[in-house]
């Protein structure tokens, strides 16, 4: 039960965010995030966030030392995975992101969960 109901306060979290990203820019020790307007609307920092590997409308992904994170569209980290699962972020589109680890390459959910594998070519 307990699962069950964090399972939707996560959904309602992610579904009520009142920004759309356009962009997400990295200047010196900042992390910038654009909304539709083209209005910076949150400032990050690079030392907590690290290297933006991409995003999408509602959310974005980067990479610090040996970890994946997750973040919505209002800057909320949500989700953490080990770059050791995850191998290197190739892109980021719609509700999905791309990575390859090794002789494959796997697409994840926008909630981090694998929902695709396939061989590297």
């Amino acid at each position: 039960m307990g699962k069950i109901l964090g399972i939707m306060a996560l959904a309602l979290v992610l579904s009520t965010s009142g920004h759309k990203i356009s962009s997400v820019e990295t200047s010196g020790s900042w992390v910038y995030l654009y909304d539709e307007t083209g209005r910076r609307y949150k400032t990050l920092s690079v030392s907590s966030v690290g290297e933006v590997m991409g995003y999408s409308s509602t959310f974005f992904v980067t990479k610090k030392d040996a970890w994946i994170y997750l973040y919505d569209s209002e800057g909320r980290r949500y989700k953490t995975l080990s770059v050791s699962s995850v191998g290197d972020v190739t892109g980021v589109a719609g509700e999905t992101f791309t990575s390859r680890n090794g002789a494959w390459v796997y697409t994840w959910n926008r909630d981090g969960k694998k929902i695709g594998t396939r061989a590297a070519r």
